[in-house]
C-alpha cells in the first residue's frame, strides 16, 4: 500500500510538471504585452550583419520582459525550420536575389515582415591599394592576385552569382575560385591587407570589413551584380498570432549602414569573443535613443 501511494503521487507529480511545462510554453510577458513570452530568432552561421542584428533585438526584447533564444544554423535548415515553426524569427533574408531560391520554396509557409536596411549588394572586393578598379581588368592582371578568388560557403547565392555570372562575363575561368566559409575568407582578408598583399574576395554591403579594412570593391561593368539588395526580417507563418506586439516592432525596424557598421565594429572588430551580450548593452547606451525608437510604436 505504502508503495502504491508513492507510485500515486508520483504520477501525480509528472502529471502537474506536464501541466506546468503546458502553461509555461504559453507564458505571455506581462504587462498588457499578450504576446508569447519565449521566441526562437534564427540566425545564419557568420552572417555577421544577421547576427549583429539578431543580438541587438535579442538584448531589446529581453528588456521587454521576453526570453529570447538565438539559435544558430546554416541557410538551408533556417529556412526548413522558420517554415515548420521550430524557429520564429529571422532577420538576414536577402531579396530579391540572394535567397529567392529559398523564398519561393518555402513562401507559403513563411511570412515577409518587411525591408530593415535597403542599401545592401553583392560585391568583389580587393585590397585598396590593389593595381585594378574593375573586373574588366581582373583576368589580365590576374597573376598579381596569385591566380585565384577567395570565396565563401559552396552553397551561398554570392557564390552562385560569382560561379554563374561574374566568372564567365569577365573571363575568369583560368583562376582558381575557392570557397570554403565566410570566416576563412575573412582570415584571408585581414591577413593579406595587413601584410600588403593583393587579393580578390567575394564580399557584400553591409559588411564590418568595409569600415574596418583598407578595401574597395571592384567596379562590374557588365552588371553581373548590379541589383542592389534588401535585407528582410521573415517569420514563421503564425508569427503575428503569437507575436503580435513584437511582430510590429519587427515590421518598423530600420537600419541604416552607419548605424549596422557602428554595430558590427563593436562587435566584430574591436572585440575578440563570442560573448555578444556586454558589448550589445554598451553599444545600446551609446545609441539610446535610436534603440529606444525599435519599440517606440
Amino acid at each position: 500500500m505504502k508503495n502504491r501511494s508513492r507510485s500515486l503521487i508520483a504520477a501525480g507529480a509528472v502529471g502537474l510538471l506536464a501541466l506546468t511545462g503546458c502553461a509555461s510554453a504559453e507564458e505571455s510577458v506581462g504587462g498588457g504585452n499578450k504576446d508569447k513570452k519565449h521566441l526562437t530568432i534564427a540566425v545564419f552561421n557568420g552572417w555577421d550583419e544577421g547576427v549583429a542584428a539578431s543580438e541587438l533585438w535579442k538584448a531589446v526584447l529581453d528588456e521587454k520582459g521576453y526570453n529570447v533564444e538565438l539559435e544558430y544554423a546554416d541557410v538551408a535548415p533556417v529556412y526548413s525550420g522558420l517554415s515548420t515553426g521550430d524557429y520564429d524569427l529571422n532577420l538576414d533574408v536577402w531579396m530579391p536575389e540572394t535567397h529567392a531560391s529559398y523564398v519561393k520554396e518555402y513562401g507559403d509557409d513563411i511570412v515577409d515582415l518587411g525591408a530593415w536596411n535597403e542599401e545592401s549588394r553583392l560585391t568583389i572586393a580587393v585590397n585598396e591599394d590593389a593595381p585594378i578598379d574593375s573586373l574588366d581588368e581582373l583576368a589580365k592582371n590576374a597573376d598579381k592576385f596569385g591566380n585565384r578568388i577567395v570565396g565563401i560557403e559552396p552553397g551561398a547565392g554570392l557564390t552562385a552569382a560569382t560561379t554563374d555570372r561574374v566568372i564567365p562575363a569577365y573571363g575568369l575561368e583560368k583562376m582558381e575560385y575557392l570557397t570554403s566559409s565566410t570566416a576563412a575568407m575573412l582570415t584571408e582578408l585581414t591577413a593579406a591587407t595587413k601584410a600588403g598583399e593583393n587579393i580578390a574576395v567575394t564580399l557584400w554591403e553591409p559588411h564590418w570589413a568595409y569600415s574596418s579594412l583598407p578595401i574597395k570593391t571592384l567596379e562590374d561593368p557588365e552588371g553581373t551584380l548590379k541589383n542592389v539588395e534588401s535585407i528582410h526580417a521573415y517569420g514563421k507563418k503564425d508569427v503575428a498570432k503569437d507575436f503580435p506586439q513584437a511582430t510590429k516592432w519587427i515590421k518598423g525596424f530600420d537600419m541604416d549602414l552607419e548605424k549596422l557598421y557602428s554595430l558590427e565594429k563593436a562587435m566584430f572588430v574591436d572585440y575578440d569573443g563570442q560573448d555578444y551580450a556586454p558589448i550589445v548593452k554598451k553599444w545600446i547606451g551609446e545609441n539610446q535613443e535610436y534603440v529606444d525608437s525599435m519599440t517606440a510604436k
